[in-house]
Parts: C-alpha cells; sequence; structure tokens
C-alpha cells in the first residue's frame, strides 16, 4: 500500500541513536552505528522521532510499504523488552491496559479519583471566543487570528486537564487536531498559511504525553520556520492522569 513511513539518511546519520527511545513502537534500531528501520509493519509514519534527530537525517516520506501492525508491534515491544505505556500510566492504571503497542491507542483503566473536589455554585463560563476550532476548518484569515494569541491543542488534551478553560484558552485563538489520526502534513501547510497571513503575537502547543501526539507540535515548529516569521513559542505537555509535566 501507499503511505507515509519514516526514511533515515544514512549519510547524515551519526550513530547518537536519540532517535531509538523516542519510536513508542521500537521501529528504530542501530546496526553497525547507523539507525535503520527495524521493519515497515512497525512504522506508524507519525515521525515521533524527527524531532530527536539532531542531523535532520530523518524525514517523513510516502512510499509502497506494509501497513502499520499494531498486533506486530506489541509482539515485537514484548521480544525486546520495551515498556508499552508510559511508565507513569503504568503506575497509576487500575487493572490491565489492553490494546496495540502504541501508547496513544493502549486502554487503561484510572478507577474513580478519590481527590476532594470543591463544590462550585453555578454553572462556570465557557473561555470560548471564536467557532469553529477544528484545524480542518478554521479560515487562515479569520479576524479572530489578527492580533491574537494562538492556543494549538491536541484534540484530547481539553479532556484530560480540567481547567483548560480556565488555565490556557482564555484570552487566545485556539485551533485543535489529532496528529495520530489526520494528516500531519495537511497540518503544517494549514498552520503555515496561518502564520503568513496573520499577525500573531504567540503561539502554544499543548499536547499530551503519548509519543504520537509530538507530531501537532513538530507541525507547529516546521510551519512557524516555514512562514519565515519570529513569533514567542511555548510547549505545554499534559500527562494522561491530566497533570502538567
Amino acid at each position: 500500500m501507499l503511505r507515509k513511513i519514516v526514511q533515515i539518511d544514512q549519510d547524515r546519520c551519526n550513530g547518537c541513536g536519540l532517535c531509538v527511545p523516542s519510536c513508542a513502537e521500537g521501529a528504530i534500531k542501530m546496526i553497525n552505528g547507523k539507525a535503520v528501520l527495524s521493519a515497515d509493519n512497525l512504522c506508524d509514519g507519525l515521525g515521533a522521532c524527527l524531532g530527536e534527530c539532531p542531523q535532520d537525517a530523518i524525514r517523513i516520506i510516502e512510499r509502497e510499504a506494509d501497513g502499520f501492525d499494531e498486533v506486530a508491534v506489541e509482539k515485537h515491544l514484548k521480544e525486546v523488552g520495551k515498556p508499552q505505556v508510559h511508565e507513569d500510566a503504568a503506575h497509576h492504571a487500575h487493572g490491565h491496559g489492553q490494546g496495540g503497542g502504541c501508547p496513544g491507542s493502549r486502554a487503561i483503566s484510572f478507577g474513580q479519583s478519590t481527590a476532594h473536589q470543591p463544590e462550585e455554585s453555578g454553572s462556570r463560563q465557557s473561555m470560548l471566543g471564536q467557532w469553529p476550532v477544528q484545524l480542518h476548518l478554521v479560515s487562515t484569515t479569520a479576524p479572530y487570528f489578527q492580533d491574537a494569541d494562538l492556543l494549538i491543542a491536541a484534540d484530547c488534551v481539553p479532556f484530560a486537564y480540567a481547567d483548560f478553560h480556565k488555565d490556557f484558552l482564555a484570552g487566545k485563538a485556539v485551533v485543535i487536531g489529532c496528529p495520530k489520526l489526520d494528516d500531519n502534513q495537511f497540518y503544517t501547510q494549514k498552520l503555515t498559511e496561518l502564520f503568513k497571513s496573520s499577525s500573531i503575537r504567540s503561539i502554544t502547543v499543548m499536547k499530551m504525553e503519548v509519543p504520537c501526539c509530538g507530531g501537532i507540535a513538530m507541525a507547529a515548529q516546521q510551519a512557524l520556520a516555514a512562514s519565515g516569521k519570529v513569533i514567542p513559542y511555548k510547549e505545554v505537555t499534559v500527562g494522561i492522569r491530566g497533570t502538567i509535566i
């Protein structure tokens, strides 16, 4: 099948190995001092490893390749002894995780929180100041992006972080998306257009701790570089239990 997959430039690779632990599926290994792709069906093509390469030796290309196989990933991870979920998630999970080797798609039950939740009177006001919010749907020339502080959020973030509206959304324009399920190259192109056509004052990227979620930050970084602009940029990572990491 024709799909996106990682390609490693052997001439650029200096053998530092930083990409190996960044690949949650264990698809990259070191052979003769160089990083190589173990098997096509172990690579999900999202490129969580790209940002770890100091030599810019890794890129995403489109070619004929076996489809991504989560069952093969799970078997591979068991064989190589690589953890299949973030150790924090494993420590706090109640019950057994189910699903493939990708940490972002493994089922983990937290149980009910025993923490005391203070009662609030009345309804909490939404801090959302625009519509739509999906990156696929927003217009890059919409007036609410002009002179705006932009929040780019993975769409799981507002569910995981309880005070998302109060702590991060208030006073910002926002776009959301999922790099695991959508085309991250499209995200890069759309954000590049947005940065070029709008006078964005600052960029905040909120992503989940799972490796595949790094794609949305990568898209933002690449788009900012492609736009040729210098805009204050920061990233916030949210744990699957709702804490800021």
